[in-house]
């Protein structure tokens, strides 16, 4: 073995077990108490070590603009604008720039993988992809990327768009996105993504329904396409802030044609509560779905960042663990059990997501592992336990050091 990991707390068919984690050639080999072999060992003093955590919904091309934008309204329609006025602007070597910040940011808080949605059209042509394919070639070492092309300022509104995001899909991304609510043809857009998708055989990851109102929401006619192109378990949709404001018996109808089509949601805590109810002098609503009901479905669900530093969101530090806090925060969760989904859906149920079959602590799978300053799943999320160190297929990739007291 080149590496063994002491005295790992993990989760193992729901129970928390203290192991040495074994490792070599990149891959976990043993988990077993009181490994018998002699290699360089690291101490996780009985920490909790779980696998690589995951983004699913995150824009490396646009973070970091702040200080090119205005922001007085603090609304959907702003951000958009603000956003695509700075973006004319992006060079190859800016996107890279300004998206290496966040991507080490997301390093260093135990980000293993992710999905970055990249926006192509005749504005911004290719240039945010160049940078960050570049971008993933160059930190592969500590983080895998995958791209998901998408049209931010709509696609039959603006022709030219769709080439650009199949030469995207030619180049290398795995996923195309979507973004009904900024087209004239909301439909007529998410009927050219699953028409696109099955061309390349590729997964679908759509911003849908962000708005403050329940007019024209879009999720249930992306369930039908998704049974009608057999895409089950290959579309996911973010936001989804409509589906909050929704009484309870049009939820859960909506939650078991999520569940049937097999569509996955992704909630962004950070950006759905600035941008949300801004109309509101009262009774502002939170726009953050509870997905606690999706979840006893078996809808997957994940938890992720999207913006940081820009007009969408003008905060962020790339830290998952962080907006999953912030999400039990806005949602209510505090049982321990509910509080280790919130950990499970920026780690395991993510990784579904993404259809990542090659992830978790487990014998052949690549060592992946974050050990994180707490006992357990739960106490992780309520205290905002801070990852200590990091393994990127059994290397080194980060490290922590705990606070320190320094007494009189």
């Amino acid at each position: 073995m080149d590496l063994i990991i002491r005295n790992a707390r993990i989760l193992r068919d729901a129970e928390l077990r203290l192991v040495d984690i074994g490792v070599s050639g990149g891959k976990i080999v043993a988990t077993a108490p009181n490994l018998p072999v002699e290699a360089r060992d690291i101490d996780a003093a009985g920490c909790l070590v779980v696998p690589g955590l995951i983004e699913t919904h995150i824009h490396l091309d646009k973070t970091c603009i702040l200080d090119r934008c205005r922001l007085e309204e603090g609304t959907v329609v702003e951000a958009a604008r603000e956003t695509a006025a700075a973006k004319r602007g992006f060079t190859v070597e800016d996107v890279y720039a300004r998206a290496k910040r966040t991507l080490e940011r997301c390093i260093t808080h135990g980000t293993m993988r992710m999905r970055t949605h990249v926006e192509l059209d005749p504005g911004i042509g290719m240039t945010g992809f160049e940078a960050i394919s570049q971008l993933a070639r160059d930190y592969a070492w500590a983080l895998d990327i995958e791209i998901c092309v998408f049209p931010q300022e709509g696609l039959t509104n603006y022709p030219g768009t769709e080439a650009f995001l199949i030469e995207g899909l030619r180049r290398g991304a795995r996923a195309i996105g979507a973004a009904p609510y900024f087209d004239t043809d909301p439909r007529g857009q998410i009927d050219r993504i699953f028409a696109i998708a099955r061309d390349f055989d590729a997964e679908i990851d759509m911003h849908l329904d962000l708005a403050e109102t329940t007019d024209g929401m879009q999720i249930e006619y992306v369930c039908r396409k998704t049974e009608e192109f057999g895409w089950g378990g290959r579309v996911a949709v973010g936001h989804v802030t409509q589906l909050s404001l929704l009484p309870p018996e049009r939820f859960n109808a909506i939650a078991a044609q999520l569940a049937n089509a097999g569509v996955a949601v992704t909630v962004l805590p950070s950006t759905d509560l600035h941008l949300m109810g801004r109309r509101h002098d009262h009774a502002v609503p939170r726009g953050v779905v509870p997905l606690e009901p999706l979840r006893k479905l078996d809808v997957t669900c994940s938890i992720a960042t999207n913006n940081v530093l820009n007009p969408f969101t003008p905060y962020g530090d790339g830290s998952l663990i962080r907006m999953a806090n912030l999400y039990a925060n806005v949602c209510h969760v505090s049982r321990p059990d509910e509080l280790a989904g919130c950990l499970d859906m920026i780690t395991g149920t993510a990784a579904k997501l993404l259809r990542h079959d090659d992830y978790g602590i487990t014998i052949g799978r690549p060592a992946d592992l974050v050990c994180v300053d707490a006992r357990d799943p739960g106490e992780t999320i309520a205290t905002l336990a801070q990852p200590l160190w990091g393994l990127k297929r059994g290397r080194l990739s980060f490290t922590r050091e705990r606070p320190k007291l320094h007494a009189p």
